[in-house]
């Protein structure tokens, strides 16, 4: 730390993770179309907690015990042999309640994992839909912060980096930040906070373009939208959890 501010960094992309220290950091996972939004929402709507897996045969394998759902996605369809997709609106709480989402993804669990292996204790997953939490969280917790976006196959991407700067926007004040990374971000989402989801469809970001080929628009609007699913989830155990008071619940 520095002048007793904590230091934030942002990771554009998993390939640039290993420039930053994970160890007595907050990693904050960003995979805004869809993984860290779909996350959210499923907790939020009641789901007893996700387990973020990195292949499609582990999701399976896990999805053979009692009460589990298995999830996920490859290239922005569902994976072969899972039960679900990535949509956050397959996980309504009449659905979701009480059960436990078993959840693999192109992107984001990918980086959950790549964090894991480079010593990140802890790790909070962060989107549109749950930013003030996020926020909060990081403001309270006063640690060092890594924001790192999922991206497309190492591909810098649009969502992600908006909402690592409508962060940064919240936050700025509690930190320091001397990163290029972070600067970008912020700048972009001070250009495009007005409405995010027209900036995105304007600049024809490439994930936009990807998932409403797929007739996906619901979901897009869905995932850059603030504060509708606004809780914390928080790994622990190989599990993502609602906090409660800073740690992910029992």
């Amino acid at each position: 730390m520095n002048g007793n501010k904590p230091a934030l960094h942002t990771a554009l992309s998993p390939s640039m993770l290993h420039l930053y220290d994970a160890n007595n950091t907050i990693v904050v996972i960003i995979d805004v179309l869809r993984a860290t939004s779909t996350i959210a929402t499923a907790l939020y709507n009641g789901a007893s907690y996700v387990v973020p897996v990195d292949t499609v045969a582990g999701c399976i394998e896990l999805g053979k015990e009692p009460g589990t759902v298995t999830a996920g996605e490859r290239d922005g369809k569902i994976a072969e042999g899972l039960q679900y997709g990535n949509s956050p609106f397959e996980y309504p709480r009449t659905f979701i309640e009480n059960k436990i989402l078993i959840l693999t993804t192109t992107n984001g669990t990918r980086l959950l994992y790549m964090a894991l292996e480079k010593g990140a204790k802890n790790i909070i997953t962060g989107s549109f839909p749950n930013l003030s939490a996020v926020a909060t969280h990081l403001i309270a917790q006063k640690q060092n912060v890594v924001l790192a976006c999922a991206a497309w196959k190492d591909r810098i991407n649009l969502e992600d980096t908006l909402f690592a700067g409508a962060v940064i926007d919240r936050v700025k004040g509690y930190f320091n930040i001397n990163c290029d990374s972070s600067t970008i971000a912020h700048t972009l989402y001070t250009e495009a906070k007005a409405d995010i989801y027209q900036f995105v469809k304007n600049k024809q970001a490439s994930h936009y373009l990807r998932l409403s080929s797929y007739g996906l628009e619901k979901d897009i609007q869905y995932c850059l939208s603030p504060d509708v699913a606004d809780i914390l989830p928080v790994y622990a155990e190989g599990k993502l959890a609602v906090a409660f008071n800073g740690h992910s619940r029992p």
